[in-house]
């Protein structure tokens, strides 16, 4: 059983560490008002909606109502039991905690089977990379990557290792510490023979990059081949803790840099990354052998809004990038693409350029959207040729319309008619004719993608009756003040909210007050004993209301509180009064009615 934490230890734990620097190692916050904003980690989103206050020290999601504290987000999001969130704030805020991580209870969430192939993942990794560095089994294997330009510094950093050249030594070398083959095969380490149900190694004589989740687990593995052996990559096939539609290589270690830079660099597959890393580019990221997703798209646009794509300059990695270009634009960012000359990868270019000249002319000279799509349009036609040149001018005036700036769409305007010695009013007017033609097409709800990714989603406006606006205002007001809540219990008589969450939030306040706890909304989420009463709270929380509620205030709010309840007591009247009229019973129905006046006048 994982020991607890005295309650004097979490309040300095809560207290050392800012919930915007936390949330923002995860999510890109823009600052709006006294709050941050951004796109939300536990749904997929274009517009953001996840709101951060760091006055309150809490987060709320108007999308999926998602709220609470620092602690909760952690355990949220990762999956961390209160304890492993305690320890990682700890550590974020330098506060000593005398905890041992390896006695933490693990995540319910994680089966032993699971738990299993993350073991098994871990030690192989550790194996591998041993083998490479300290053996002389992987001395060839660790002479090809220098001779290929891996410093020993990269090999380290990236846990790059060594498969041995045997059909069974991996199956021994599990089976011997009781990890049971018949998962390992699920884990995707191990095969299973048809014809006698035995097992053997997947990966033989290959250099092993261990593929890493986004924790810093380690979940798969990619083998290259030390000489021809076909396949030239063989990568871990989908399991239970991979997925390749939502994994990029090396996210774990390029996020905080990604962070800092405010920039990620994609690429096609993770030896550019290394090499690219190599160069001084350590915000890479790599799909594993698939191409880009949807979820690997909300991953990245999650943490920045700004993308530089890097693929081969071959027939298919110009394809690829175009269609990396339309969704990551289509999501929101602003991306550029670093155009790879003479049919180059990235590893080529730096051995044959140097690392600067990658740096300095590749990456940071990259083309803007148009840039590229106007070389991308390019490619194929005889623009001498007055049928591909006109083709040409068509589909360049499609993109410009996509543009949203009236200075971008004015400047490759002006390009274009300077370029092929066109009138640009002529240009203007035919640009503008493919834009209107375009926007007749759409439905009537349908904006400009990028134009709409960019606006803030605001609270909703549902109307919402006027004795629950009145219990949650009620309820804003109290978490400030304990002066106001026991003013409100005092005024209720006895009586209660209407709403059955606002009911146990009221309670939850008081025994919160008459504990000795000070008004503190991050705090107070510690005491509530429900999710759904957090996301309530931080919903409530994040309310606009006046800091001080006057008296009038306040009686008007416990006015339409109880009013409500004396509504449900006029409609049940009525009700009686038609059911004693039916049974012809006009004393009753006349006393009734006497009851239904009474209660109306006491509404005003």
């Amino acid at each position: 059983m994982a020991e607890r934490i005295p309650e004097e230890k979490i309040n300095e734990i809560r207290q050392s560490v800012d919930i915007v620097d936390l949330i923002g190692d995860y999510v890109n916050l823009t600052k709006q008002g006294r709050n941050y904003f951004g796109l939300c980690p536990f749904h997929g989103e274009n517009t953001p909606s996840f709101s951060v206050s760091p006055d309150k020290q809490i987060y709320h999601c108007f999308g999926c109502h998602a709220g609470g504290n620092s602690f909760s987000f952690l355990m949220d999001l990762e999956g961390y039991s209160f304890q492993e969130a305690a320890l990682k704030l700890a550590e974020k805020g330098n506060v000593k905690l005398e905890i041992d991580s390896s006695q933490l209870a693990t995540s319910t969430a994680v089966s032993p089977e699971l738990q299993q192939m993350h073991e098994a993942h871990n030690l192989l990794r550790k194996f591998y990379h041993h083998l490479l560095v300290n053996t002389k089994d992987g001395q060839q294997a660790l002479e090809y990557l220098l001779n290929r330009g891996f410093t020993m510094e990269s090999i380290e950093k990236f846990q790059i290792g060594y498969s041995l050249n045997s059909w069974d030594f991996v199956c021994k070398f599990l089976q011997k510490r009781k990890f049971p083959l018949e998962i390992m095969e699920r884990a995707g380490l191990v095969i299973r023979r048809e014809k006698d149900n035995s097992f053997f190694d997947r990966f033989r004589n290959r250099i092993m990059f261990p593929i890493f989740d986004r924790k810093g687990n380690p979940i798969a593995f990619s083998g290259r081949a030390l000489g021809d052996d076909d396949p030239k990559y063989l990568n871990s096939p989908e399991t239970a803790i991979f997925n390749k539609s939502k994994i990029l290589y090396n996210f774990q270690m390029a996020r905080p840099h990604i962070k800092k830079l405010q920039k990620a660099v994609l690429f096609e597959g993770f030896a550019d990354v290394i090499s690219a890393d190599r160069a001084g580019v350590e915000n890479g990221l790599a799909t594993m052998g698939t191409s880009l997703t949807e979820e690997h798209v909300a991953l990245i646009r999650k943490n920045t809004d700004s993308v530089t794509v890097c693929y081969d300059s071959d027939q298919a990695g110009i394809e690829a990038a175009n269609r990396a270009l339309e969704m990551l634009t289509q999501a929101g960012c602003q991306v550029r693409v670093a155009w790879m000359p003479d049919n180059l990868d990235p590893d080529d270019y730096i051995k044959q350029y140097s690392e600067e000249k990658f740096r300095n002319e590749v990456i940071e000279s990259s083309l803007t959207y148009m840039g590229f799509k106007m070389r991308y349009l390019r490619r194929g036609k005889r623009l001498n040729d007055e049928g591909d040149r006109l083709l040409y001018i068509e589909e360049v005036l499609k993109e410009i319309s996509n543009l949203s700036k009236a200075v971008e769409r004015d400047h490759y305007l002006r390009q274009l008619a300077a370029e092929f010695s066109l009138s640009l009013e002529a240009l203007k007017q035919q640009q503008k004719q493919v834009y209107f033609s375009k926007e007749k097409q759409k439905p009537m709800n349908q904006g400009n993608g990028r134009a709409q990714a960019m606006i803030m989603v605001k609270p909703s406006t549902e109307l919402k009756p006027a004795f629950h606006n009145a219990e949650r205002r009620l309820i804003a007001h109290m978490l400030t003040s304990s002066d106001t809540t026991f003013k409100v219990k005092d005024l209720l008589q006895g009586n209660t909210f209407n709403i059955d969450e606002h009911q146990a939030i009221f309670t939850y306040l008081l025994a919160y007050y008459d504990s000795g706890h000070s008004p503190d909304s991050s705090n107070f989420m510690f005491f509530l004993g429900d999710d759904q009463l957090r996301k309530v709270v931080a919903h409530i929380e994040m309310m606009p209301v006046n800091e001080e509620i006057t008296e009038k205030e306040l009686s008007d709010y416990i006015k339409q509180v109880l009013n409500h309840q004396k509504m449900i007591k006029i409609k049940e009247k009525i009700q009686d009064e038609k059911e004693a009229e039916r049974q012809k019973d006009y004393a009753k129905a006349a006393l009734i009615a006497m009851e239904i006046i009474q209660l109306r006048k006491s509404l005003k």
